[in-house]
């Protein structure tokens, strides 16, 4: 046998032993629930506690015993994101690649792992109940919520964690975040109102979801401030796709051939808008002045460029990850709810 240098019992424990949550926590001048706070990505730590507990974590080289955690907390350190469309709305508009940029960003400071999830039909309806029933994540995030959706409601009874994008009617019981839907609408009719636009029509989303009624809402409170009857051959109902856009502009110019202006009650549904006034030889913004929702990419490369009510979307999703992380660390929290201002852009097309 070749000779081997001594080795004490000593040095053998201090090379297999694992550091502790409490050594973390003395080194970092800080109790055992900051470090886990930390640890688990609670928001109600403050910078510098954080950067002290992580600059200990790096030094004793701590790494969390996930396993034994899951086992006594319940805790899978997973949510979902949900959206209740199918494929080809959640890759064809820029909605909800801003609402999961601002997801992603908000999460990757933490050690939670992000599922999406489509919900196109009772089937795969039926396949989350049964996976939210079997506790396989922490909290789910909900978006574009119709008001006869029957995830809230499910999500209320199994108890989970959840915060939506926007609510299902002013009696939401969920914690969400929404965009001032109906302040938007408002300011973008007054500046049509103000360019002397007489005959103005909108072109609203799907009537099931309640940001469609708040931005019709917002239409219909700015024509009442200046004295405009509200008509309601100038509305044209739409679904928030581009294709909606286009069959919803016919209509109204079928019904009303010298109205002058269009709120939209999206970028992607005045984009489709666009199209069909081209078509019919109307000049924008010169015969029809026409203005958007959201202020997405849309919005900066249609010709003439939109005027369009930005709504901090990756702020929304931002805002999400916050308060579900906190119905998470907290369950006994309260429901908050969180509206976020609007602003109105203004461009070429008005």
């Amino acid at each position: 046998m070749s000779p081997t240098a001594p080795r004490t019992a000593g040095s053998s424990r201090t090379a297999a032993r694992r550091p502790t949550l409490e050594e973390v926590a003395a080194l970092a001048g800080v109790g055992r629930g900051t470090v886990s706070r930390v640890i688990n990505g609670s928001p109600r730590v403050s910078e510098r506690t954080r950067a002290a507990v992580e600059q200990a974590v790096a030094e004793l080289g701590y790494v969390p015993n996930r396993a034994a955690r899951t086992l006594v907390t319940s805790r899978t350190d997973a949510i979902a994101l949900v959206v209740p469309e199918a494929e080809t709305r959640l890759f064809s508009e820029p909605y909800f690649a801003d609402i999961i940029s601002g997801v992603c960003a908000e999460l990757a400071g933490t050690e939670m792992q992000l599922l999406l999830v489509l919900v196109r039909d009772q089937r795969e309806r039926d396949r989350l109940s049964s996976y939210l029933r079997a506790q396989r994540v922490d909290g789910v995030l909900l978006v574009a919520v119709h008001r006869d959706d029957p995830l809230p409601g499910a999500l209320e009874e199994l108890r989970i964690p959840a915060v939506l994008a926007g609510r299902r009617g002013e009696q939401e019981t969920l914690s969400y975040v929404a965009a001032d839907n109906e302040g938007g609408a408002r300011s973008a009719v007054q500046h049509l109102l103000a360019l002397g636009r007489q005959r103005i029509a909108t072109i609203t989303g799907a009537c099931t979801m309640e940001v469609a009624e708040a931005r019709l809402a917002g239409y219909r409170a700015a024509l009442a401030e200046a004295g405009h009857p509200f008509r309601p051959e100038l509305v044209g109902p739409a679904d928030f796709t581009e294709a909606g856009g286009r069959a919803a502009m016919r209509e109204l110019l079928d019904r009303v051939p010298d109205l002058d202006a269009v709120f939209c009650a999206s970028d992607v549904l005045a984009a489709g808008a666009l199209q069909v006034l081209r078509a019919a030889g109307r000049r924008v913004p010169e015969d029809v002045a026409l203005v958007g929702f959201d202020d997405s990419i849309v919005a900066r490369h249609t010709e003439p460029p939109l005027t369009s009510v930005r709504q901090p979307i990756a702020e929304l999703g931002r805002r999400m990850v916050r308060l579900l992380l906190e119905e998470i660390a907290d369950p006994g929290r309260g429901r908050r709810q969180l509206v976020l201002d609007t602003e109105l852009v203004v461009r070429g097309s008005a």
